[in-house]
């Protein structure tokens, strides 16, 4: 199978700009070629295992396997994060809200003079990120934002396990541990608190893609629709008393909620709430303090 052939047999499930990218990230991912190889035929030049393990992977594809599942990774803000069914594929949004804390926390470190490896008032930024799944937000900010101490919680043990393979792969420390987001137990301090919760109300199902809602872990996307809030409620509540006096809360969010999220965050005590879009210009992330 080439290229060629790849692509247009993607076109059963696929429009043809999409059926094209996930043809050349197999080609790369799996098999070392990159656009200039394929123009110039190397993929014809296949061995006969890597034939098959392209019709395998096909066959995947075809049925509506997200490519990231299939070749057991994803992109994550320039770096490569493993994935497997038990957890979210990690979007590029949420990456936008890693650059928005980052951004943020700099802006703090540099005002405290913590850029100065000796002129720091704060050593360590302790962070937070509750319902973790792959680790691409702890692991981001563990790599990006200086002195941090990340703490990561989840509930599903699959998903720990991946996390902590994500920390070793992205060469960053962070400690995980088994936490249920609904019924959280006193803990020590942060200075950021940040979560990416389910929030994608059932009535939504309809409108979403067959590849997400056949592969992607429902426990990870999905809340009922009469308490759309549930996870932030409960996470609001437990920031109020845990993050430091100068601390901030971080969600991304649903944007067909947001008016109820900020009305939610001011009854939980939040004095100020900060809206943010998404690339697509949707109201995705908030920051409270």
């Amino acid at each position: 199978m080439t290229y060629q052939e790849l692509w247009r047999q993607l076109t059963q499930v696929y429009d043809e700009g999409e059926a094209k990218a996930i043809a050349r990230l197999v080609y790369e991912v799996r098999f070392g070629l990159m656009t200039a190889d394929l123009f110039i035929g190397k993929d014809t030049q296949l061995s006969t295992d890597d034939q098959k393990l392209l019709e395998e992977i096909a066959k995947r594809l075809l049925q509506q396997e997200p490519v990231q599942y299939v070749l057991g990774e994803a992109e994550f803000g320039g770096r490569t994060f493993h994935v497997e069914p038990g957890v979210l594929i990690p979007r590029p949004e949420t990456y936008e809200l890693c650059q928005w804390i980052i951004e943020e926390r700099g802006k703090k470190q540099s005002a405290e003079g913590c850029l100065q490896p000796k002129g720091c008032k704060k050593e360590e930024s302790d962070i937070l990120d509750i319902g973790t799944g792959s680790g691409c937000i702890a692991c981001t900010l563990a790599a990006d934002i200086p002195h941090a101490q990340v703490t990561a919680w989840d509930i599903s043990d699959n998903a720990l396990r991946i996390a902590s393979e994500n920390a070793k792969r992205t060469h960053v420390h962070v400690s995980f541990e088994k936490v249920d987001a609904l019924n959280i137990p006193s803990t020590s301090q942060f200075d950021i608190i940040v979560s990416n919760p389910p929030y994608i109300c059932d009535k939504e199902r309809a409108a979403m893609e067959r590849n997400v809602l056949e592969h992607e872990p429902e426990l990870a996307l999905f809340v009922p629709d009469d308490n759309p809030l549930l996870f932030y409620r409960a996470i609001a509540r437990y920031a109020k008393q845990a993050l430091t006096p100068d601390g901030e809360l971080y969600f991304e969010i649903n944007p067909l909620y947001v008016n109820e999220m900020e009305a939610m965050l001011r009854q939980e005590g939040f004095a100020h709430t900060e809206i943010r879009e998404d690339q697509f210009g949707k109201q995705r992330f908030t920051k409270s303090w």
